[in-house]
Formats: structure tokens, C-alpha cells, sequence
């Protein structure tokens, strides 16, 4: 009953999955909590200013994450809209992300990531605008523009930087140096102008220092944390069991639908790689991971055909979360 409600194309959800983040937040807004941030990590340029203006106030901090929140399963529902991943109208993609994302109890309150993401999904939205263009120039300068916006907020977002250039490759019609170029120029822009500003401000070894911090600070706040972990184990599995549904059903999708989860295997690929490669990468990257399996986890619902199966699953999805409320 949860599952079919939920991605049916009804404009009750519109409501339904804002509710949903409030419920899951409601613990975080009645006894809210500061995240406990390693040194520099607040002092991305472009979240200092919004660090600032909320320290003071844990509450608050807990409020704008909920709102950001809401703003993203808006921002993932237009994107499936706009191009069509799941070739039936359905808004399961909202729910299902505010839902995983109600599982990472920790983050619910203010991060840098939260920002990034905003920028990221926008990035991402434009990106695959440049689907079968010749010249898409534009479309592939404005994502990097966002995604280096996105980087100045969560400098580590700059991991999926070669996952956009791999699927420049992969939608564009025609592949020329010059749209590798024009998508490294748009992210180089915002540093460009923040380099500026902190020269300057006299901050350039500042913000260098900062930039550092952002990537060598050991930071592991999955390490110990056996909800969390288990929780992760059962999204493992949802994500595979995703993965066979596509691979069963790639010959019968549209080439546009096959490039676009292209695409986000490896934005999912190399957000996993940060947790290798970047000592600084801890849980906070998961909501970036939790875009892609979205999609992906999305698919397997909607077209599973047992619908036995399919409540069971989406209800003890559900049913999970809501106990890592009191017990992570």
C-alpha cells in the first residue's frame, strides 16, 4: 500500500513526501544537534558566510537541512520529468530519496554537502540537456560552472569531475576535444573567481590551507557505526537488485534512458572512489551516492511485477528507517 501510494502520479504526493522528510526530521528539530565537523570543514568559501549566519542556533541548522532536503526531491523529481528515466509517469524518486536519505541520521542537520547537492542535481539537469548534440557547448559549460560551484561548498564534489567528462563522451554525438575543454573551463571559473577574491582579501594561503584540510584530515564516521553500516548493507542490496532489473530490461530501453543510467554508474563509481582516495570523504558523500541509486532503486519498484514483493520490500525499506530514528 506505501509503495503503490507513493509512485502513483498523484498530486497528493506533492505533499506526502515533504511530510515524510518532516517526520524523519522531527527527532533533529525537537532535540536538535551541531555535526561534528573536523577542522576547515565549515570553511569552504562559499558555506562560511551560511556557517556564520546559522552557529549560533542548532536548531536552525537542523531547519535549512529539512528545507534543502525538500528542495532536492523537487529538484530529482524534475529531473526524471524533464528526461524520462522511467519511461511511466511516476513520482517515486522524490519519496524514495528523502526515505534513503532518512536513513543517514547523523546528517540531519547542517552540512557543506547539503549545498553541493542542490548544485549538483542542477549540474546534472543541464548535463543531460546535452544529449545527441552536435555542439553542445553550452550545456556542458554551465555543468561545470555548477559543479564547480557545488566544489566550493563541499570541496570533495570535485571527485566527480571525471565521471562528467566519461559522460561527455557518452552523450554527446559527436566527441572533440573541444567539449572536454569547455566542461573543464566551467568548473575552473568559480575557483578562478575565488582565488581572486581571496588574493584579494590577502586569504589566498588561507583558502589553500583550507582546500588541504578539506582532503588530508582523516575523517571516518562510518567506522563503529553498525546501524549505519547495516543500513548500508541493505541499500547494497537494493542496488543490486536494481542493477539486474536494468540489465534485464537494457535492450527495450530507449538509447537516451541506457546513456543516462551510464552516466550515473559512474557519478556513482567515482562518489564511491572518494571513500578510497580522500582521507576527508566520510558519510556526508553518501547523499551524493544516494542520487544515482535513487534512480536506480526507483526502476526496480515501479517495475517489479510482484506486487507482494514489491510492498515487502518498499514497507521493510520503510519500517528500517524509521527505527534508525531511535537507534542509530
Amino acid at each position: 500500500m506505501i509503495l503503490r501510494t507513493l509512485k502513483s502520479n498523484s498530486a497528493v504526493n506533492f505533499i506526502l513526501f515533504p511530510l515524510v522528510a518532516v517526520i524523519f526530521w522531527l527527532k533533529s528539530l525537537l532535540e536538535p544537534v551541531v555535526y561534528p565537523f573536523y577542522r576547515g570543514e565549515t570553511e569552504n568559501l562559499l558555506y562560511r558566510p551560511v556557517a556564520q549566519l546559522l552557529q549560533n542556533s542548532a536548531f536552525l541548522q537542523s531547519l535549512a537541512s529539512l528545507l534543502l532536503i525538500i528542495l532536492m526531491a523537487f529538484l530529482v523529481l524534475q529531473i526524471n520529468n524533464r528526461y524520462s528515466f522511467i519511461r511511466v509517469r511516476t513520482m517515486l524518486p522524490a519519496p524514495l530519496f528523502v526515505i534513503l536519505i532518512g536513513g543517514f541520521t547523523q546528517l540531519h542537520t547542517l552540512h557543506p554537502v547539503y549545498f553541493a547537492t542542490v548544485f549538483y542535481l542542477i549540474a546534472i539537469f543541464r548535463f543531460f540537456s546535452a544529449f545527441g548534440k552536435t555542439k553542445p557547448y553550452t550545456a556542458l559549460f554551465d555543468t561545470g560552472i555548477w559543479l564547480g560551484v557545488a566544489s566550493l561548498f563541499y570541496f570533495n564534489a570535485i571527485i566527480l569531475l571525471p565521471a562528467f567528462l566519461i559522460g561527455a563522451g557518452i552523450l554527446t554525438r559527436e566527441t572533440r576535444w573541444r567539449e572536454f575543454v569547455i566542461l573543464i573551463t566551467g568548473v575552473f571559473v568559480p575557483f578562478i573567481l575565488a582565488f581572486g577574491f581571496a588574493f584579494y582579501t590577502n586569504h589566498l594561503l588561507e583558502l589553500l590551507k583550507i582546500l588541504e584540510l578539506n582532503i588530508v584530515t582523516p575523517n571516518n564516521y562510518l567506522k563503529g557505526n553498525i546501524a549505519l553500516q547495516a543500513f548500508l548493507g541493505f541499500l547494497v542490496l537494493f542496488t543490486l537488485l536494481g542493477s539486474v532489473k536494468l540489465l534485464q530490461q537494457y535492450n527495450t530501453k530507449k538509447v537516451s534512458t541506457r546513456k543516462f543510467f551510464t552516466v550515473f554508474f559512474f557519478l556513482f563509481l567515482f562518489s564511491v572512489f572518494s571513500f578510497v582516495f580522500i582521507p576527508a570523504t566520510s558519510q556526508e558523500m553518501l547523499m551524493i551516492i544516494a542520487i544515482p541509486a535513487t534512480f536506480q532503486i526507483s526502476n526496480f519498484f515501479v517495475f517489479l511485477k510482484s506486487r507482494f514483493w514489491g510492498e515487502l520490500l518498499f514497507s521493510l525499506l520503510f519500517v528500517i528507517v524509521i527505527a534508525l530514528q531511535f537507534f542509530s
